[in-house]
């Protein structure tokens, strides 16, 4: 499943001519991070060097020379180390960073300050993370004021250029192998919400549910590609709800936002469905007008056509349910053009999917949406939140939250849903749960 390393020489290669002749690229591995005192936060490398490489340890930089003779992709790393790997595990090391991941120079990390200004020296602009990473800032500041001290003054970069302006709009297309990816991590997460659904009966809690997102998502390898939302009741009506404390109760919905990652790709699912296996009256109706509005804003997921179509389709079908059914007043014209509709859909309907779960890109391209094109991946979820405290609307709607999501990519005729094994009809859902 793991992508081959001439498809990252391939990424590094055309990064290097975006980037011009005379310009260097460091991008610096994610930091560990200490969840507290001597505990560690699982680690987790930072997603554009691990686009550009695959390398998976901490303490690790990687230097894009264009031209340089001695080989382009330099990657400083940790050296072997027995006792280090008595304690941590076992190291990649410089030799294997040129053997199995493509390097075509490495270098122990301890030997940084003493090599990489070296290699600075004579190119006309930085390309990195300026801003995000303040010790690497400080560090990279260091080899400047280096370099200027050199021989009465060396050869220093002139300015710093922001790497995600050419690094982003790279990771937005998506190749072979990286759908492949995202298809295997949408499988992981559907079985998961699948077993979540099936457990999901009155009196268990939500992390309770949690947890079995949790189970199926480690079994296959894979970790979560953020904290699950398992919102039962009103509790669904908070976009980011994280607690999972509650109660399930008889005549509630339970809404689950659960993803898994699997080599860093990330996956992101919405299912909302009824503990008792049935909707009511007012959760079926709401329901399938969110349905309604998921389908009108899939539709639009293909080339050539405005990233924010979807979002504006599926604005105009909740705006027209929303008045048929009686919760807005006027027309949806009036709803659209006055934001009243935001009351009860508050959120956009989707988002870039990749390394990341909010993947990165520009949404807009001079001022205008951005255009889709084939291997892009977006989420599709519009949803209806029905405050409880919202005393405009009668009390059998208030405390209802739906959301219903997939994730989309845009292929050469149209698109593919890649989460499309778990059930999204209501008649499918409860059928799925009579059988529990």
């Amino acid at each position: 499943m793991s992508i081959e390393p001439a498809e990252y020489a391939r990424r590094r290669r055309q990064l290097m001519r975006m980037a011009g002749d005379d310009a260097v690229l460091l991008i610096a591995a994610a930091p560990e991070r200490m969840r507290n005192a001597d505990a560690a936060w699982p680690y987790r490398q930072d997603s554009d060097l691990h686009y550009l490489a695959g390398f998976p340890e901490p303490d690790s930089v990687l230097a894009l020379l264009p031209g340089r003779k001695h080989g382009e992709a330099v990657l400083f790393c940790r050296e072997r180390d027995a006792e280090h790997e008595r304690w941590h595990g076992e190291s990649i090391g410089t030799e294997r960073a040129v053997d199995a991941y493509g390097m075509d120079d490495a270098f122990p990390i301890d030997d940084i300050d003493d090599i990489l200004p070296g290699m600075i020296e004579g190119r006309g602009r930085v390309y990195c993370h300026f801003g995000r990473e303040p010790e690497f800032d400080a560090r990279l500041l260091s080899w400047m004021r280096r370099l200027r001290q050199l021989r009465g003054g060396g050869v220093v970069p002139k300015e710093f250029v922001a790497l995600g302006h050419l690094l982003h709009d790279l990771r937005l297309y998506k190749s072979r192998a990286e759908l492949k990816l995202m298809r295997a991590s949408a499988g992981i997460a559907a079985e998961a919400h699948l077993a979540a659904m099936r457990m999901a009966v009155a009196g268990r809690h939500e992390y309770e549910i949690e947890a079995e997102l949790l189970r199926v998502t480690h079994s296959h390898g894979a970790v979560p590609a953020f904290p699950p939302i398992v919102a039962a009741g009103a509790n669904a009506c908070v976009m980011h709800y994280q607690a999972n404390r509650a109660r399930l109760r008889q005549g509630d919905l339970l809404l689950i936002d659960a993803g898994a990652e699997l080599e860093c790709y990330a996956s992101d699912i919405s299912r909302t469905f009824p503990v008792s296996g049935r909707y009511s009256r007012e959760q079926r109706l709401l329901y399938e007008v969110v349905l309604a509005a998921q389908a009108a804003a899939i539709d639009e997921v293909k080339p050539g056509r405005p990233f924010d179509a979807a979002h504006q389709v599926a604005v105009r079908v909740i705006a027209e349910g929303l008045c048929a059914l009686g919760l807005l007043h006027g027309t949806a014209d009036t709803a659209m053009a006055d934001g009243s509709y935001k009351r009860f859909f508050p959120a956009k309907t989707g988002h870039w999917l990749g390394l990341d779960v909010h993947d990165v890109g520009d949404y807009r391209v001079d001022g205008e949406p951005r255009l889709l094109e084939e291997g892009m991946v977006v989420t599709v979820e519009p949803g209806i939140y029905v405050p409880p405290s919202d005393l405009s609307v009668a009390e059998r709607w208030r405390g209802i939250g739906i959301r219903v999501e997939d994730d989309v990519a845009v292929i050469r005729d149209g698109n593919e849903v890649l989460t499309h094994q778990v059930p999204k009809r209501a008649d499918e859902i409860e059928a799925l749960l009579a059988s529990r």
